[in-house]
């Protein structure tokens, strides 16, 4: 896509902190020989200008790897919003009000987590097609390895025992069951004025957009780490 044709209405933001524990320093740990946080800065030139794309981080050395794309990183999160306590909203308003100071105009703000390097850019496409203005954010899920219709179960605080969690427990065949999702993390495509207004929890127009749970691995864990490997191996050698 030329540079003048590219999506110059949403912010995309790829939040890469330092401090990881789980995968030390995952963000710029080589995933099939490429620093994580390239997937995502790649997959967000797909779609926009560099001026629309972002990345926050307090990371001298992660800056400069993103840096080393061709992408401007002008920008870096304040230390106060490094910690790991500090929310994801927190940490787009402060990228949101870097930008609003530049006159960088925009109606909507895509996250793109480095930790999902398996999304492809029809997902990303999908959630911005799927957005509307009367929406609080759209987000990609994947149907739930439980249900609480089926298989999840709470103790009841008066006995003790095991009750459904969610309606009369007479379901007999999964399929049969409500379908549940949850969220895969790998894209979030928000309101800029909700994002401004409310907590993300108090966000209750939620639109979902139901992708393949084969590219939703959130890296978290060493074994989240090898499952994605193996994945984008896989995926690499078919020419996927």
């Amino acid at each position: 896509m030329e540079e003048q044709n590219k999506d110059c209405d949403t912010l995309y933001i790829i939040t890469a902190r330092g401090g990881s524990k789980g995968i030390p320093r995952k963000n710029i740990k080589p995933l099939c020989g490429k620093p994580l946080i390239i997937y995502s800065i790649e997959m967000a030139r797909r779609f926009a200008p560099d001026s629309h794309v972002i990345v926050s981080t307090e990371d001298e050395e992660i800056a400069e790897i993103s840096r080393s794309t061709g992408l401007p990183v002008e920008y870096m999160r304040p230390q106060s919003l490094a910690g790991d306590t500090i929310g994801s909203r927190e940490v787009l308003l402060d990228v949101m009000d870097w930008a609003d100071a530049r006159g960088i105009k925009y109606d909507k703000v895509c996250l793109l987590q480095p930790t999902s390097p398996l999304r492809v850019a029809e997902d990303v496409q999908a959630c911005l097609d799927m957005y509307t203005p009367d929406v609080d954010m759209v987000t990609t899920v994947v149907e739930a390895a439980a249900n609480p219709y089926y298989d999840c179960f709470e103790a009841d605080p008066a006995d003790g025992f095991m009750r459904i969690s969610k309606g009369d427990g007479l379901y007999t065949r999964r399929q049969d069951a409500p379908q549940v999702v949850q969220t895969s993390g790998s894209v979030y495509v928000f309101n800029p004025e909700a994002l401004r207004k409310k907590r993300l929890g108090d966000m209750t127009r939620r639109r979902p957009c139901l992708v393949d749970s084969c590219r939703s691995v959130d890296l978290d864990t060493p074994l989240d780490w090898a499952i994605a490997e193996t994945v984008m191996r896989l995926n690499q050698q078919s020419g996927d």
